[in-house]
């Protein structure tokens, strides 16, 4: 089995935090939008999205987040023997649909300095340009990925747009503080994998310095947010990450800024 995926990719932490909850052992392949490897040929053909994470078990592939982690629980089941509720439970797969519902890409976008976010987005532009130029065949689908890139820009100098995404955050984590309040967890008692898909958007806010605003402010989700960070897979998909981001992300991003000019220069 083979994920490709990146570190810091929300989707990807909640695809790997089920696999590392469940046990199953796969191949990690990194792949950083950031340099536009999700847009070399040989992942654009498996994925015309390129969009991440993908999950890949023989000629099987997978591109939706809630679709691998169910594919994951069915196969902890098989292989462990055992009878696992929280597959078939109604509200875990509720909270991952309203979890999931939640688009991330405008609040962290935002979140990045301007002239950093306009030189990544212009690089891109010019790879996506340079792959529909090797590949004919694949034309369209480039084209359906810069047009998308062109929007993505436009979206984010609509204030409309800013609100609703805020707002909709708001409404889950007001909901989410709510339940919490009831139980330990998502979905009750035990953890499950509505967590999973909870747990990097917490971990977002508190990368994005958001956390006075969203979390501390919602005493129920506040505790929770310091119940999950013990987990073992918390600490290996997002932890291990986190600390470090934080503590060198200008130094990543001066970086970044360095190698991406360079790198424009060849498209």
């Amino acid at each position: 089995m083979q994920l490709y995926h990146h570190p810091y990719s929300l989707d990807s932490q909640k695809v790997r935090l089920a696999l590392e909850e469940k046990g199953i052992d796969y191949t990690s392949y990194h792949v950083n939008p950031i340099t536009g490897k999700n847009m070399d040929l040989s992942f654009f053909r498996m994925n015309p999205s390129a969009k991440l994470p993908v999950f890949q078990n023989g000629a099987h592939i997978i591109f939706d987040t809630i679709e691998i982690i169910q594919y994951v629980e069915r196969i902890s089941v098989v292989t462990s023997g055992t009878d696992d509720l929280s597959i078939t439970s109604g509200k875990v797969v509720e909270w991952m649909k309203k979890i999931q519902g939640w688009n991330p890409k405008f609040l962290t976008l935002n979140h990045i300095p301007d002239k950093y976010r306009h030189t990544v987005s212009k690089f891109i532009r010019r790879v996506v340009i340079a792959r529909m130029a090797e590949s004919p065949d694949l034309a369209s689908a480039y084209h359906r990925k810069l047009k998308e890139a062109y929007e993505t820009e436009d979206k984010l100098k609509n204030q409309e747009v800013l609100k609703c995404s805020r707002e909709h955050l708001i409404r889950l984590l007001d909901e989410v503080e709510i339940k919490l309040n009831e139980t330990k967890y998502l979905a009750g008692e035990e953890f499950t994998m509505a967590d999973v898909m909870l747990i990097p958007v917490l971990a977002r806010l508190v990368l994005l310095n958001l956390e006075d605003e969203y979390i501390s402010c919602r005493p129920s989700i506040a505790e929770y947010w310091v119940l999950v960070q013990q987990r073992p897979s918390y600490k290996k998909v997002v932890g291990k990450y986190f600390s470090g981001w934080r503590k060198y992300r200008t130094l990543v991003k001066t970086w970044c800024c360095i190698r991406l000019r360079s790198m424009l220069r060849r498209y």
